[in-house]
């Protein structure tokens, strides 16, 4: 029988290859520009398209409680299978076409059967490391979001149809590893289906702070991903400077560094709270934000050092929601309210990355960030309430 460390590697492992068919876009879209001549609404479109595919795919999971009344390796297996068909029939469908659009789709909405899946088997081995074990996971995904940073550049000459290719084969790899590893002591099957039960579950006082604060959270972190390579070239066409593949280099490391922050943040929230470790990470990611147009004014290496801060702090708290989601929800429903907390904010994202070129328009790309600490505020703030529940013992 596989144990505690073997199996977190393997659910860390599977989650990773199977999460390539969601980064596989941002691999592709250079190159899908460049041969297809793709438009901005169509490459706006096929962005979107997998998280509006996987916000839906996470209601219907949570709705029909799939995380927790089937064996959670098999509801991992299937969603990374549906991924690795959608990325193939991705391949087959004309550049940009509704086809393609609606493949992706498809393949986001067999996602929400991998990443929440996937948090619910991790903290099924917590025994006081909860923090630590989600923050494994978050820091894999934060690497496989900088990856495309990195293997655009390593790509440009291969037809875009390649990233596709790999990734169905990654997923597919995935829907099979995962039969590797096997479900910690605290995991729990719900007895029955009630239709309903994790809705109702989310108007607990305490899980909805958790709530809220990951909303803070992600409204500002897939925003700054999304477009800080953006920035860094409107930072540097400010200057009188070319850009090229160090842009690339640089978002890269900005984003992958952020791994470190979540597994850091997982080992001191295990030991100093969640609630504490999460606020201050979002405190300090709210201030980088509100320190990015001071420092565009001064030199590259303050800008890239405030940046970097960011890159960690951003991504920092975002396991520790979970794990206190996880803690706290009522044991055979914690897979599907952890897949109902992915799907609400996620859908937020959505709103934050396509209004940033926005405001950009109005106050410049120097000023972007600024908007974003809208979700530290929030977040910070309710972790502060949920800070003086825990006080109280509630």
């Amino acid at each position: 029988m596989p144990g505690k460390g073997f199996s977190l590697a393997i659910i860390a492992l599977a989650q990773v290859l199977a999460l390539s068919v969601w980064f596989a876009g941002a691999a592709a879209l250079p190159a899908l520009q460049a041969e297809a001549g793709l438009s901005g609404a169509a490459s706006a479109a096929l962005s979107s398209a997998v998280q509006i595919g996987f916000v839906i795919g996470a209601l219907t999971s949570a709705a029909f409680a799939l995380p927790d009344r089937f064996d959670a390796r098999r509801v991992f297996a299937a969603g990374a299978l549906i991924a690795a068909l959608a990325s193939l029939a991705a391949i087959t469908a004309e550049p940009g076409s509704v086809a393609m659009i609606a493949a992706r789709s498809i393949a986001g909405a067999g996602l929400a059967l991998v990443y929440p899946v996937g948090m619910k088997l991790a903290a099924s081995w917590a025994d006081g490391d909860a923090g630590l074990l989600v923050g494994l996971l978050v820091g894999a995904l934060t690497l496989g979001s900088a990856a495309p940073h990195l293997a655009a550049p390593l790509l440009e000459t291969l037809s875009w149809r390649a990233p596709f290719l790999l990734s169905a084969g990654a997923a597919l790899a995935a829907s099979i590893l995962i039969f590797a590893s096997r479900a910690g002591p605290a995991f729990t099957r719900a007895p029955a289906f009630r239709p309903g039960a994790a809705f109702a579950a989310l108007k607990r006082k305490d899980l909805a702070l958790i709530n809220l604060g990951y909303l803070g959270h992600m409204w500002e972190l897939y925003a700054m991903w999304a477009w800080t390579g953006t920035f860094i070239a409107a930072w540097r066409a400010s200057r009188g400077l070319e850009t090229g593949a160090e842009t690339g280099l640089f978002t890269f490391a900005i984003v992958a560094v952020g791994a470190a922050g979540a597994l850091g943040a997982g080992w001191i929230a295990d030991r100093a709270g969640r609630a504490v470790t999460a606020g201050t990470a979002l405190a300090i990611g709210g201030m980088c934000a509100l320190a990015t147009p001071v420092a565009w004014a001064g030199p590259g290496w303050l800008l890239g050092a405030v940046l970097l801060v960011y890159g960690i702090t951003v991504i920092a708290d975002s396991a520790q929601f979970s794990a206190a989601l996880a803690e706290r929800a009522p044991k055979d429903l914690a897979g599907s309210l952890l897949t109902l907390q992915t799907a609400t904010g996620f859908a937020l994202t959505a709103v934050s990355v396509h209004l940033a070129p926005l405001w950009a328009e109005t106050i410049g790309w120097r000023f972007v960030f600024v908007p974003l600490v809208i979700g530290p505020v929030i977040g910070v703030t309710a972790m502060a309430a949920y800070r003086r529940m825990e006080m109280r013992g509630a």
